[in-house]
């Protein structure tokens, strides 16, 4: 055998070893499977705190959504909530059993400036909702359109983690892939529309706080993840 059949050979196996141990690696085990997922419909409270749902209330959503949106999600909520002062907060929760790269067209940053709105540059906060719990990670930023501003809170769960941001989401799932698992997304969005910045955001911490903490420990899981679980 040649030198030039010996480097074909050779080649030829590093190419069937590298596909063997990507097949070996490949995540297989869903870290929620479908059938023990939440029903969202039923296990967000229509009310809460000082806040109660207000129907007929329209969120901004991606472009197509209510096509795309049955692709990639399986489930999707979408509600409005307004407290005794007459102030309406937005909620948008989307959901993923397989998470998938497409999660991100629900990101403010896309999902907003699809819809012809100047996006501000996001911040990044925390808040502390309950002592037994760390504080939630999340992203800010303040989008508008003509006469509309619309402050806008959110954050994605991955698996057991919380991230704000696509860099630490895709770095969320190899470490979940290098365990064998396929971790299930979800994002929660909140926004307010008709009050200054400023106080669209302490309201909006307000909604937040009360929101979780009127959420049973199984449910409160997934909204913002288990710190017992978590590969950080």
């Amino acid at each position: 055998m040649n030198g030039r059949r010996i480097h074909l050979v050779l080649a030829c196996i590093v190419i069937l070893s590298a596909a063997v141990a990507a097949e070996a690696l490949k995540p297989r085990k869903r870290l929620t499977p479908p059938d023990q997922a939440l029903n969202l419909e039923e296990v967000i409270p229509l009310q809460f705190g000082r806040w109660t749902q207000t129907p007929d209330v329209r969120l901004v959503e991606p472009p197509g959504s209510d096509t795309l949106s049955h692709e990639i999600y399986n489930q999707e909520v979408v509600r409005g909530y307004t407290d005794p002062d007459g102030d309406t907060v937005m909620l948008l929760v989307a959901y993923g059993a397989s998470q998938s790269d497409r999660l991100q067209l629900h990101r403010p940053e896309i999902c907003y400036a699809a819809q012809g709105f100047r996006v501000g540059k996001p911040t990044e906060a925390t808040l502390t909702y309950a002592e037994s719990r760390p504080p939630l990670r999340f992203r800010r930023m303040v989008t508008e359109r003509e006469a509309r501003v619309e402050p806008v809170t959110y954050w994605m769960r991955i698996g057991y983690d919380i991230s704000t941001d696509n860099f630490d989401r895709q770095l969320l799932k190899v470490r979940y892939g290098l365990k064998g698992l396929i971790p299930d997304g979800a994002l929660i969005r909140v926004s307010t529309v008709g009050l200054p910045p400023e106080t669209s955001l302490k309201l909006q911490d307000r909604f937040i706080r009360e929101f979780l903490l009127a959420l049973p420990p199984e449910t409160l899981n997934f909204f913002v993840g288990d710190p017992s679980r978590s590969l950080y």
